[in-house]
C-alpha cells in the first residue's frame, strides 16, 4: 500500500530525474532513473530552474555595466551550458532529417548522425537570434527573470505532451529508454507549469500556454507524418520552438 509518504518521496525524487535528464549540472550523474516517463511532470520544474539560472548569468552581466544585448548573449550562453545543448542538438538533428531525407529510414538515419548539415545549421541559428531578441527585450523592460522562468516551464510541458502524444518512431535512444508518461502525468506538468507561469507572469500565461500548445501540436503532426512517432530529437525540437514561441509572446506584451 502507497502511504502519503511515499508519494511525496517519489515527487521529490521526480525533480531529480527530471534535472539529471534534462541539465548537466553536477551531482545528479549517478540519480536512480528508474521512474523514467512517470517523472515527465517534473520536466516544467528542470525548465524554470535551467531558466533561473540564465537569468542569472544575464543580471550579473547588467550588475557589470554590459548592455542588454551582450547580457542576453551571456544568458543563452548558461543555458545552453546547463542543458549541455541537449534540446539544440535535437532541434538541429530534426531540421537535418526531416527536411534531408526522402522516407522514414533515411530521416532516421540522419537524425542519429552526430554531424550537421546545413539546414541544422540554419535552424539552429535562428533559434539563438530568435531567442536572443526576445530575451535582450526582456531584460531591457526589466522583466527577463520571470519571463524566463515561465517560458522554461511551459515549453517543458509542451515536451512533455508531445511525448505522450506520439509512438515511438525507432527502437533504443534516449526517448524510448525513458518511455512515454501517461496522461496523468502529463496533465500534473500542465498544471505545474501553470502555475510556475501564474506566479512568475500572470495572467499572461493563458497567451503563452495557447501559444505553446499550437507550435506542439504542430511539431507533433509533422513528426508524425515525417517519421510516424516522436524521438528524443524530436522532443528537443518541440521544446526549442516552444520556447522561442513563449518569449516572442512575453516580449511582445
Amino acid at each position: 500500500m502507497t502511504t502519503a509518504s511515499d508519494t511525496a518521496l517519489a515527487r521529490g525524487s521526480d525533480i531529480l530525474v527530471a534535472l539529471a535528464l534534462l541539465t548537466r549540472l553536477p551531482g545528479l550523474a549517478n540519480t536512480d532513473r528508474t521512474r523514467g516517463a512517470r517523472a515527465a511532470w517534473a520536466y516544467p520544474v528542470a525548465g524554470a530552474c535551467v531558466a533561473a539560472i540564465a537569468w542569472a548569468a544575464g543580471a550579473f552581466a547588467l550588475w557589470m555595466g554590459l548592455a542588454p544585448p551582450f547580457a542576453a548573449g551571456l544568458a543563452l550562453l548558461a543555458a545552453v551550458m546547463v542543458t549541455g545543448a541537449l534540446h539544440e542538438d535535437g532541434l538541429a538533428d530534426v531540421a537535418d532529417g526531416f527536411w534531408g531525407g526522402w522516407d522514414t529510414a533515411r530521416r532516421l538515419e540522419i537524425m542519429k548522425d552526430s554531424r550537421i548539415g546545413s539546414y541544422g545549421v540554419i535552424a539552429l541559428g535562428l533559434s539563438l537570434i530568435l531567442r536572443w531578441a526576445a530575451l535582450t527585450m526582456l531584460l531591457d523592460a526589466g522583466g527577463a527573470l520571470w519571463a524566463f522562468v515561465a517560458a522554461g516551464a511551459a515549453s517543458r510541458a509542451g515536451m512533455a505532451s508531445v511525448m505522450g502524444a506520439l509512438p515511438h518512431a525507432r527502437e533504443g535512444g534516449l526517448s524510448h529508454a525513458t518511455g512515454r508518461p501517461e496522461a496523468g502525468t502529463i496533465w500534473l506538468g500542465v498544471l505545474v507549469a501553470a502555475g510556475i507561469g501564474l506566479v512568475a507572469v500572470g495572467f499572461g500565461i493563458f497567451a503563452v500556454a495557447l501559444a505553446v500548445a499550437v507550435v506542439c501540436a504542430a511539431a507533433a503532426l509533422v513528426a508524425r507524418s515525417k517519421i510516424g512517432g516522436q524521438t528524443g530529437d524530436v522532443l528537443g525540437a518541440a521544446q526549442q520552438l516552444a520556447e522561442i514561441a513563449a518569449l516572442m509572446v512575453l516580449a511582445s506584451a
